[in-house]
């Protein structure tokens, strides 16, 4: 499992289902070099889950924004779902 994997993976969330936004903060901290724009810009338009009054990011989301912007690369087509 690559590193980024890894970490989406087994980083502790308040859901099953992904992260809500103080998560995402937190776990950005881990990664001070990242392309915030370019992360922001793979999350734009996806899907997910309203739970207890806050949007869930899926895992798999959360691994592809976090890719784009440690590689400072937008979303490639083959990524989007």
């Amino acid at each position: 499992m690559d590193k980024i994997t890894d970490k989406v993976y087994n980083f502790k969330t308040k859901n099953k289902e992904g992260f809500i936004s103080n998560e995402i903060d937190i776990l950005l901290k881990d990664y001070p070099n990242i392309n915030i724009n370019k992360f922001n810009e793979a999350l734009m338009g996806i899907t997910g889950i309203l739970k207890d009054g806050e949007f869930v990011y899926f895992h798999s989301d959360i691994i592809k924004a976090l890719s784009c912007g440690v590689e400072n690369r937008d979303l490639q087509s083959w990524e989007w779902d």
